[in-house]
């Protein structure tokens, strides 16, 4: 069980077990020696020393098999040849110029390349940092195409989005995000302008009774009438992961979900802004989420990240559909936002060739094989296990939420960590795999899960090694805390 400092597990902050701690005197005692503000400030993490493909080496000898890209991320796995070597070339190009003097050709190459990925349904890509920053930008450019239509309609500037959702970690973008447990300690500086409705999320939120049409019409009902409790022409755009990812797990929407939502959105004039930072770029088995039969409908706003560079650079991106660029072009002709750093030649450089590897390999493609493959095993080995909830997912982007009672669906007291503990023990010999912990997907602070998301390049035999491991860890983890208990 885990110590009362890591009651909550949040996915952005690593708390420290029983085991990393030292106690003299109810005083708990830091055996940190690091200079960097890491996410512990009592125990210092394992150092990588390596990373090749599927795997990780760390300064203790292990070698960890990375089943979720770190954070849904790394999905050509680690040291692909051709965007090292793409990134050298950039470098010898030019490595950073400044956006508001100069382009690049690799942003205009990866523009391009990302415009052309959605079959004319976007215009227009803003290239950013990280998911927060263009999360950030998102909400920026969604209030300013109000500002620019003719007459301008300067009231909107309210935004709705879900319950148990996660948006990003900068004030704006946690503003937006639903996750009780990561907006606890900065509530009081949140936006006051978004309001939540609830997840699409079947497993928690569907009724025994309830078909799917039926679940779909109230999700709609509530929604249509939350527009009309704020002041339906005050609001600026609903917001949306179209695949949940940490804060639910891996949660899909039921068929036609987003469909009604986009209704609700086209009946008030408001945005439909699709966050994709996460579940986008291929994770979900199409390159955009949104391009799946299950979402259906396309957004006027998109962010992205993670998949975009497989972490060998930092960066994201907004996309914008010719709707709102061309309010834009036809008033001020500008997006009155800027970054030090958008658009940066290497970060561009890297993810273009990140995408033409998807592309050229036919990544995709796998990705759906392997989800397939991937779903059918996780079902075999975990579906009857007493504590394992529900399996959910789409793509190489599966979630298993644990429960204390599988009838009633009672979740874990979040005192006892399940998720973070699980994840603890997966890193530990003779496992050495990494899953991703996560909580609050049964009523935003209890509720534990954790995510699969390894390389979109994974064989059959990755994907059973990753199933079996996975599956013992599970296993382990329930026959010893009931020999606790």
């Amino acid at each position: 069980m885990l110590p009362p400092a890591a009651i909550i597990n949040d996915g952005n902050v690593v708390f420290d077990s029983e085991h990393h701690i030292e106690h003299s005197n109810s005083v708990i005692k830091s055996t940190s020696k690091s200079s960097v503000l890491h996410r512990s400030l009592r125990s210092d993490p394992l150092r990588v020393v390596q990373a090749s493909g599927n795997y990780i080496e760390l300064s203790n000898g292990q070698r960890i098999l990375d089943a979720t890209g770190g954070a849904a991320v790394a999905c050509l796995g680690h040291g692909n040849k051709r965007v090292k070597q793409a990134i050298v070339q950039q470098m010898n190009e030019v490595s950073y110029c400044h956006s508001l003097f100069f382009a690049s050709s690799a942003a205009e190459l990866l523009a391009e390349e990302l415009i052309s990925s959605t079959n004319g349904h976007m215009a227009r890509a803003f290239i950013v940092s990280s998911g927060s920053e263009a999360m950030e930008a998102a909400m920026k450019l969604a209030r300013q195409y109000y500002t620019e239509l003719s007459p301008p309609q300067l009231q909107r500037t309210k935004f709705i989005a879900r319950k148990e959702s996660y948006h990003g970690t900068t004030l704006g973008a946690l503003s937006m995000s639903g996750h009780v447990g990561r907006r606890a300690l900065f509530e009081p500086t949140l936006l006051h302008n978004i309001s939540r409705v609830a997840a699409c999320n079947a497993y928690r939120g569907k009724r025994p009774d309830e078909r799917d049409d039926q679940y779909v019409a109230r999700l709609a009902q509530e929604l249509d009438g939350e527009f009309r409790r704020v002041g339906p022409d005050t609001v600026c755009a609903f917001v949306a992961e179209p695949v949940v990812g940490a804060a639910l797990g891996c949660v899909p929407p039921v068929p036609g979900y987003f469909a009604a939502m986009r209704a609700v959105c086209d009946k008030y004039g408001a945005l439909l802004i699709l966050d994709e930072v996460m579940c986008g770029m291929g994770r979900t088995g199409t390159l955009h989420a949104w391009q799946s039969p299950l979402i259906g409908v396309a957004p006027d706003i998109q962010t992205i990240g993670k998949g975009l560079g497989g972490g060998y650079t930092p960066v994201a991106g907004v996309l914008a559909n010719h709707r709102v660029v061309d309010a834009l072009r036809r008033n001020s002709g500008a997006f009155s936002h800027g970054q030090t750093y958008q658009g940066h030649p290497i970060a561009c450089r890297a993810a273009f060739e990140v995408q033409r590897c998807i592309r050229e390999d036919g990544l995709v493609a796998n990705v759906g094989r392997m989800g397939a493959l991937m779903e059918r095993l996780l079902r075999e080995r975990l579906e009857v296990h007493p504590h394992v909830g529900d399996i959910r997912g789409k793509g190489l982007f599966w979630g298993i939420e644990f429960v204390r009672d599988k009838r009633s669906k009672q979740p874990f007291d979040p005192k006892e960590g399940v998720a973070m503990s699980i994840h603890e023990l997966g890193m530990q010999r003779p496992y050495n795999i990494s899953l991703y912990p996560g909580s609050g997907s049964a009523d935003g602070t209890s509720g534990d899960h954790i995510l699969l998301a390894p390389a979109f390049n994974v064989s059959e035999s990755d994907v059973e090694l990753i199933v079996d491991l996975t599956a013992r860890v599970i296993g382990d983890f329930f026959d010893k805390k009931g020999k606790r208990c």
